[in-house]
């Protein structure tokens, strides 16, 4: 059987480059393996696939009993797919904490590493086959770094990550600062999503003091295009919430270059989320929060409802 390889829902670079780099490590070392979707990716990482001469993965919305699959880029199962608890799950390769609630049929190999991106974990676990990547394939490992790492502005970012970058980018003969200007530039145009797409796009759900949220991020270069649509993202978020089963919808936009998150205030509830977790003093329907950047370190484990 052929092994799927797939990352969580609302895919971003990482989620969509990961898997293809994982299919080509398998295939490499006689595994048949082929990578998947959950979702359609976002605007960079339909640009990095291109870029890197990559048709898109085909999008899945289910595992039947029993398919060999191997999860990266997560390992919560509210972004995997429903039945992955009756598929045949044989490995995880992630970079953020264990959430719990995954069950396999046998020991599988599970590697969670403290660094800013799954291909980075990827390219230490392949050794000496990392030689034998293709250009192909060492572009979608650089594009994840950066991506991830936001060109080494996030504080996700360790120094292996920016490491592997940089031997990356010589190799390929890449500017790192002005192939990072296009794929943001590329994330940045939101323009043809609706308001529902944009919550949803670069988003997980956590459970926080009894309350449900869906955290969404969005990183851009260009934060005012998303902030004009303030009023409809609003408007559009209790529906969201609703039809996810969540209490809330969290949005912050990250403006990649000033290094900061503009979170949205559509109420009192996420009054009160902004200044319990920011310490931030909040007037009108959004507030500045300087310095964040990264929801896996800055965002989530300071939420406080």
């Amino acid at each position: 059987m052929t092994t799927l390889v797939f990352g969580h829902k609302s895919p971003d670079t990482d989620s969509t480059g990961s898997p293809l780099i994982w299919e080509w490590f398998l295939n490499h070392t006689g595994i048949a393996a082929k990578a998947a979707l959950l979702g359609a990716p976002n605007t960079e990482a339909a640009f990095v696939a291109k870029r890197w001469g990559f048709e898109l993965p085909d999008v899945i919305a289910d595992v039947e009993n029993d398919q060999s699959c191997v999860i990266v880029d997560t390992n919560n199962p509210s972004e995997l797919p429903a039945n992955i608890n009756n598929a045949d799950v044989l490995a995880i390769i992630d970079h953020h904490k264990l959430a719990g609630g995954l069950e396999t049929k046998n020991p599988i190999n599970v590697t969670i590493r403290p660094l800013a991106c799954t291909a980075t974990i990827m390219h230490q676990m392949m050794g000496a086959h990392a030689d034998h990547m293709p250009e192909g394939i060492r572009g979608l490992m650089l594009s994840c770094i950066l991506s991830d790492t936001l060109a080494f502005r996030s504080p996700t970012t360790t120094e292996m990550d920016k490491d592997l970058a940089e031997v990356l980018a010589k190799d390929l003969g890449i500017d790192i600062e002005a192939y990072a200007s296009e794929m943001f530039a590329a994330k940045s145009d939101v323009s043809a999503f609706s308001d529902a797409e944009l919550l949803r796009m670069d988003s997980k759900e956590y459970t926080v003091d009894g309350k449900k949220f869906r955290v969404s991020v969005l990183e851009t270069t260009a934060p005012q295009t998303v902030l004009d649509r303030k009023a409809s993202l609003m408007e559009t978020m209790p529906t969201v919430a609703s039809e996810d089963g969540v209490d809330q919808v969290l949005l912050f936009v990250v403006d990649i270059l000033k290094e900061e998150a503009t979170m949205l205030i559509p109420n009192d509830l996420t009054k009160t989320v902004a200044e319990k977790s920011f310490d931030a003093a909040v007037e009108g329907d959004s507030v500045v929060l300087p310095g964040v950047m990264s929801r896996k370190k800055q965002i989530i484990p300071n939420l406080k409802a």
